[in-house]
């Protein structure tokens, strides 16, 4: 069976804990011994355990190595202060570079406006002028291409509404033929089937005050 998998979370019992850490930071300056004796490297380590004791081992002088450490701290603080500055100096320039092209926009602005002319010279003048009808001739060349944009969705909408009007219409006379042609069958069946009314007086009816009035078809006589 294969070693089991040790937790990497801290050893709650002490007695335990503490034999661990005998034998791991014996197995640590080992590896560290090996690594400098193979590779000609400089190995210092500083432990201190849990109860405060420190532990140390250094392939050279422990004094040197740290003092080189410390050297090449301050080295790299030094190396990254400088750099900091540097970067800190190329954004100002940067931020300068973006100020003054605001700030001709601002005045080119200006002078499109007409204003700020006092100080321009007869070719800056002429120039501007050159300028601003070129622009106003883009102005007009832009105003007319919407005009007839503007003018060609007015017809194609007119288009469109003529088109729905004859749809309306023609659904409309639909509409009245059926309705209509009811009508004129019901009426044509009420002239054809429509009973006679025949009213009889005879002379004797004059003198009579009751007077008989007889209704129904033409083959109904009065006995």
């Amino acid at each position: 069976m294969g070693q089991a998998k040790i937790q990497m979370k801290k050893i709650e019992n002490t007695r335990t804990r503490n034999f661990s850490f005998l034998k791991r930071h014996q197995g640590l300056f080992k590896k560290a011994r090996e690594l400098s004796i193979l590779c000609a490297a400089d190995v210092a380590i500083i432990i201190y355990s849990s109860s405060g004791r420190v532990y140390q081992y250094s392939s050279s002088d422990m004094t040197n190595i740290l003092t080189r450490f410390n050297e090449c701290a301050v080295s790299k603080q030094g190396r990254v202060t400088v750099h900091k500055a540097e970067d800190q100096m190329q954004e100002s320039n940067e931020a300068d570079v973006l100020k003054q092209k605001v700030d001709r926009l601002k005045s080119n602005t200006r002078k499109l406006l007409g204003k700020d002319l006092t100080d321009m010279g007869l070719q800056e003048l002429l120039a501007l002028d050159k300028q601003l009808h070129e622009g106003l001739m883009c102005v007009m060349k832009m105003k007319e291409q919407k005009l007839r944009q503007q003018v060609e969705q007015s017809k194609t909408q007119e288009q469109q509404v003529m088109q729905e009007n004859e749809i309306l219409q023609r659904q409309v006379q639909e509409i009245q033929k059926r309705v209509i042609q009811p009508i004129n069958y019901v009426e044509t069946f009420a002239i054809d089937y429509a009973p006679e009314t025949t009213l009889n007086v005879g002379p004797a009816d004059y003198q009579d005050p009751d007077t008989i009035l007889l209704l129904g078809p033409p083959s109904s006589k009065a006995e």
